[in-house]
């Protein structure tokens, strides 16, 4: 009985927990703003964070184009976005699915975007998978996280500088902390851990994001990049945990982790609000502009890994 009532408990306190925090980050979410008239793309929208921002910044009136691997998957998760904001919608803004295979840098039906592009989110990520490589031999968390969002960037950099002002959003994360970019096995040929190399491509995000910053100094494109938090996706489908342990997970990723909709919010925030219009170069969490560490400000490191990277995607022969 003392166990069972511990329990309760503690399942109410969790709840109250979760209620109130819920209620905190909703009185700070992001501004009401208009996206009518403007051309989103956000790749890994099929699931997670990129189809929370995907269904609010259609609600938002934006045109939104959903970047995923499997075209399956991209129309599903396109009609069910269209079904879930119908009601809020004048229906004068639209869902497409854009076919991307991320994890090969092979980019379709770009023409669909054309004549402009307002804002990409560089969303789509691999999360501590096993030792793996794209079809184009590189390692699949730098090759998906770093470089197929690096080549598709640099692939609609023409569309967004005459559609400007635009914006380029690119998600990173906290780890970044724990990552170093080791320009001698950047392809983790020689050796590869699965955190550390997760570390590296996020931190690749960030130097990434600085030096773009660099290059478009005006031209009225603005990029910036962002950490969402702890968020509640499939993004950690291949971590290992003990089926025993299962329940708890849950019950502790159900009371403090963020929901997708939570997790989005600085996402969305940079690719809508006029806070940020013309800051670039800066690093975000929370919907607030925050510090970085020394090594994720090196330019010169940032110069070295944008030239390697036009030479891995082809770019630069």
């Amino acid at each position: 009985a003392a166990a069972t009532a511990l329990a309760l408990g503690g399942g109410l306190l969790l709840a109250a927990w979760r209620w109130l925090r819920g209620v905190v980050r909703a009185t700070g979410a992001v501004a009401e703003a208009s996206m009518r008239g403007k051309t989103v793309i956000i790749t890994g929208a099929n699931s997670g964070l990129g189809r929370a921002a995907a269904a609010e910044l259609l609600r938002m009136q934006a045109r939104v184009i959903m970047g995923c691997r499997d075209r399956a998957r991209a129309e599903r998760a396109a009609q069910s976005t269209r079904n879930s904001i119908a009601h809020q919608s004048d229906g004068l803004c639209a869902v497409l699915s854009m076919v991307m295979v991320a994890a090969c840098l092979t980019l379709i039906t770009l023409l669909q975007i054309k004549p402009r592009l307002d804002v990409l989110i560089n969303n789509a990520g691999v999360f501590q998978c096993p030792y793996m490589k794209t079809e184009d031999g590189f390692e699949m968390q730098f090759g998906v996280n770093h470089l197929g969002h690096f080549l598709l960037t640099n692939l609609l950099l023409g569309l967004l500088k005459n559609s400007a002002p635009s914006r380029i959003v690119v998600v990173s994360s906290k780890l970044y902390k724990y990552g170093e970019i080791n320009f001698e096995d950047l392809n983790s040929e020689i050796s590869y851990n699965k955190s550390f190399c997760y570390s590296r491509s996020k931190l690749a995000n960030i130097l990434f994001a600085r030096e773009l910053a660099r290059r478009l100094e005006g031209t009225g494109v603005t990029v910036n990049s962002l950490h969402p938090g702890i968020v509640r996706t499939n993004l950690g489908r291949y971590v290992n945990i003990p089926l025993l342990a299962k329940p708890l997970f849950n019950l502790v990723s159900w009371a403090f982790f963020k929901t997708p909709l939570e997790g989005a919010q600085t996402s969305i925030y940079l690719a809508s609000s006029p806070d940020v219009e013309g800051v670039s170069g800066k690093y975000f969490g929370d919907c607030k502009e925050e510090e970085l560490l020394p090594k994720a400000m090196d330019d010169l490191v940032a110069r070295k890994l944008w030239d390697i990277s036009e030479v891995m995607v082809g770019l630069l022969k």
